[in-house]
């Protein structure tokens, strides 16, 4: 056995499209290879250009996954970057809201100043001991349930290869010219718009999906749960949380969105049943046209029992994000429940990492304790 490197990634180079093609005609080469690597890869270009049209007019677009590039991209709202990130084929490091201050609009940044201070009063009060710099973080954590997933404030490198970037735009164009016009679709078509014309040089005209996909994010109809080795389940999170649990590629991830007059909002755990609530449900409110963070969607999660297990490994953890670690705590005990007298494999695996925390996992190991402990991680209010 033996390796060669290709190609890299080159800082600073912007691959042109006639390389990629090139390089996807190359790759198309060694599928019915005569001879080596060696004498493939040194070819006529003009060859090489040749088997890259011949592949993509016959519809086998594989090869053209073997090129990619590194997008930086500056000012764009969350849910492009949630788009993007629920159709897998990526790699991406985004700006996180629970770390940096975000900014945004003047009346979603003064009600964001606004509840950042009293999250902070409110968690000095309830944990005395908590160090200020995880205090100001928990408190922008809560506090950016407040700003719109239009907010063009986040900033993301994004790994994509040529033919994934490819199908993504044909989507773009697909949701710009046949999705129903409501409140949400108005807002967001713009910014399809832009990112379409933002990567046009890139756009193949037969580089198409041709399978009749969309935009993997957005429900079609409601699925029926189901448990097993398989397990299909729906809940309700808000826009934040889904972002978070986005970052599980091997499960698939779709939400419903509800009109901004019929929409419930997410309220801290700090700060339920006290005399705050009602403030923060008025001012959330305020902000339903823009679709705040904190507005609960209905989400359909679907996969496998061991990747879902993969999931828990990540979230049931006193540094998760609180709301996806409650709820994934409560998704595993409604798998528990689904599966007991019904599935004896399926039950007693679950039931391995039904104790507590992934702390207290057999088969995980804590590199990172957190001042929670296996105890609070599920009982803390931030």
């Amino acid at each position: 056995m033996k390796y060669e490197i290709l190609a890299s990634t080159k800082i600073g180079y912007k691959l042109p499209v006639e390389e990629a093609r090139k390089f996807s005609g190359k790759e198309a080469g060694i599928c019915y290879m005569p001879d080596t690597i060696e004498t493939l890869f040194s070819e006529e270009d003009e060859k090489s250009i040749k088997r890259a049209d011949r592949t993509e007019k016959s519809g086998h677009h594989s090869v053209f996954g073997h090129p990619s590039y590194n997008l930086s991209l500056e000012g764009i709202p969350k849910i492009i970057a949630m788009i993007l990130n629920n159709e897998k084929a990526y790699n991406t490091s985004e700006k996180s809201a629970r770390y940096t201050k975000m900014q945004a609009s003047k009346e979603e940044s003064e009600l964001y100043e606004k509840w950042i201070n009293i999250y902070k009063e409110q968690i000095e009060k309830q944990y005395p001991d908590m160090k200020e710099k995880q205090i100001e973080k928990l408190a922008m954590e809560n506090a950016r349930y407040l700003i719109s997933v239009f907010t063009p404030a986040t900033s993301m490198g994004h790994t994509i290869d040529f033919r994934q970037l490819n199908y993504i735009l044909h989507w773009f164009k697909n949701y710009i010219n046949n999705e129903d016009e409501n409140e949400f679709s108005k807002q967001l078509k713009p910014y399809l718009t832009e990112f379409r014309e933002m990567l046009k040089e890139y756009e193949q005209e037969l580089l198409d999906d041709g399978k009749g996909r969309k935009l993997s994010l957005f429900a079609e109809f409601e699925r029926k749960e189901e448990w097993g080795e398989n397990y299909c389940c729906n809940y309700m999170a808000t826009f934040a949380e889904v972002a978070q649990a986005q970052r599980h590629r091997t499960l698939s991830y779709e939400i419903t969105i509800p009109k901004p007059e019929e929409a419930t909002f997410f309220v801290p755990f700090i700060i339920r049943n006290t005399n705050l609530e009602k403030e923060w449900i008025k001012d959330i409110k305020s902000l339903a046209k823009k679709y705040p963070q904190g507005m609960i969607v209905k989400v359909n999660e679907r996969g496998t029992v061991e990747n879902f297990i993969l999931k828990c490994k990540e979230r049931l953890c006193g540094c998760a994000q609180l709301e996806i670690a409650i709820n994934t705590k409560q998704i595993l005990d409604r798998y528990l429940e689904n599966t007991k007298g019904k599935n004896e494999r399926v039950y007693n695996y679950l039931l391995t990492y039904s104790k507590g925390a992934r702390c207290t996992f057999p088969d995980f190991k804590c590199t990172a304790p957190c001042i929670w402990g296996p105890k609070k991680a599920f009982d803390r209010m931030v």
